[in-house]
């Protein structure tokens, strides 16, 4: 199978190309500039503009993980650059793909977990509404999954694309050694501030790195999946269980909680956003568990061992 991977040179777009080359798919990178230490095909692209790279598509699964990090301050001009950066990529595939003779036969469509913004105690599955805010969670899912929507397309442009299968992924927190959410994680604890944050009663919805490639490779294989569906371990954990695993995987003693005002400043000092922390999801993987799928880690202690020992 040729995958088309938009977003193929950030951290998760590494790992998926690793793993689906690994089983003998051919890898095509869109990619803003030629990267010597990626070992796949690169086209350039500007992210925006149809041009050249468009024929890449044509009977080509298609992997959009195009979008600048989350973890970055929540000040207007970075929610803007998060919204234009996933948007902008997103509608220049869909117009590529919406004129031409072989449509992508599927596309995997990134999106977040957070676009339900602070759920508080719900435990939500895929019919669950996305929320209105906050303007750095849903505020930026709810416009990138809706450029992704390609019905939507098919009208405006007055094109066949009805017959590419998609698939939305909708993702948890995803753990992988190296990755950016658990150095941040794993650094915080050896620093000595592995407590519970802001009450630690917030949920957190997290996927193991292997279970993703997983679901990944299903979404691609499997022709009855479509829609939106969560990529998410089976059993979301609260902030408190989190970063209480943390501790005990890093061997670090007990640490005192933080609260919510002390998490706000150090989130200036960090340079992130304190809402990654202090909001939650209780999301569960409904879609895929009733297809069958088996997780590798669906239990948070030993997923972290696996990752971090």
């Amino acid at each position: 199978m040729k995958v088309v991977l938009a977003g193929g040179s950030g951290a998760l777009g590494r790992r998926i190309a690793a793993d689906l080359a690994g089983r003998g798919d051919e890898i095509v990178i869109l990619t803003r500039r030629i990267r010597d230490d990626l070992p796949y095909r690169q086209v350039l692209w500007d992210g925006a503009t149809v041009e050249d790279w468009a024929a890449e598509l044509a009977g080509a699964a298609v992997i959009n993980l195009a979008g600048e990090l989350v973890d970055r301050r929540p000040t207007r001009a970075n929610v803007e650059l998060l919204r234009l950066s996933r948007v902008r990529p997103t509608c220049a595939l869909v117009e590529a793909a919406a004129v031409l003779a072989e449509p992508p036969p599927v596309w995997l469509q990134a999106s977040t977990l957070a676009i339900y913004g602070d759920a508080g105690e719900a435990e939500l599955d895929e019919s669950a509404p996305p929320a209105d805010g906050p303007p750095q969670m849903a505020g930026v899912a709810r416009p990138w999954e809706a450029a992704a929507a390609l019905e939507e397309a098919a009208t405006f442009q007055r094109a066949i694309v009805e017959h590419t299968r998609q698939v939305v992924l909708r993702m948890g927190i995803v753990l992988d050694r190296g990755g950016p959410a658990l150095d941040r994680l794993a650094g915080l604890v050896r620093w000595g501030l592995g407590g519970p944050v802001g009450g630690g009663r917030q949920w957190v919805s997290w996927i193991h790195i292997a279970d993703l490639l997983a679901a990944v490779r299903r979404g691609l294989d499997d022709p009855e999946l479509c829609g939106v569906v969560h990529v998410t371990a089976p059993n979301p954990v609260r902030n408190a269980e989190l970063m209480a695993a943390l501790r005990t995987v890093l061997r670090r003693p007990p640490a005192p909680p933080t609260p919510a005002a002390l998490a706000r400043l150090g989130a200036v000092v960090l340079r992130t956003d304190p809402a990654l922390a202090l909001t939650g999801r209780r999301c569960v993987p409904r879609r895929l568990l009733d297809a069958g799928f088996e997780f590798a880690h669906p239990d948070l202690l030993p997923a972290l061992r696996d990752l971090l020992s």
